[in-house]
């Protein structure tokens, strides 16, 4: 596997599943970017405190970290620019949250965190589909052939 196929996707998927992929990345990006990672920008000194409050050293770079994986990272994948590094990133950030800050909470006060999780997880492994900034740069927007269906 080549850089540019893990920082811009690898092989193309069929339509269908490009529009699917364009439909849960819009979603999901712009969901986590606009309500949980907006507010973050910049971080508040209550989030900060609350960071600190947790044990993490330098609470204001976690803070800040957090903030740009949930705004920065759901913009990106909304795009679909970067979308691998991006949804890694986030990714990265949802096992903290998950498992980490939420470590003795239930189930349901989990879900949202699991869920961006799993669908960043998602976005590493199977990149952002040929409707995306990632496949204009690798000029793979065009229709193939046999995508006719």
């Amino acid at each position: 596997m080549q850089t540019k196929d893990v920082l811009f996707g690898g092989e193309p998927h069929t339509r269908t599943t490009d529009i699917g992929l364009l439909v849960l990345r819009v979603f999901a990006g712009l969901a986590l970017a606009l309500a949980h990672g907006w507010g973050k920008i910049p971080p508040s000194e209550g989030f900060i405190g609350m960071i600190g409050g947790m044990g993490f050293p330098a609470p204001a770079l976690f803070a800040w970290l957090a903030a740009i994986a949930e705004f920065g990272g759901g913009l990106l994948i909304a795009l679909g620019l970067l979308t691998r590094p991006a949804a890694v990133f986030v990714a990265a950030h949802f096992v903290i949250v998950s498992f980490v800050i939420h470590a003795g909470d239930t189930f349901g006060d989990r879900e949202l965190a699991l869920f961006f999780l799993v669908t960043a997880v998602f976005f590493a492994m199977a990149g952002a589909g040929r409707y995306s900034v990632d496949a204009a740069v690798r000029g793979r927007t065009a229709e193939r052939p046999r995508d006719r269906a």
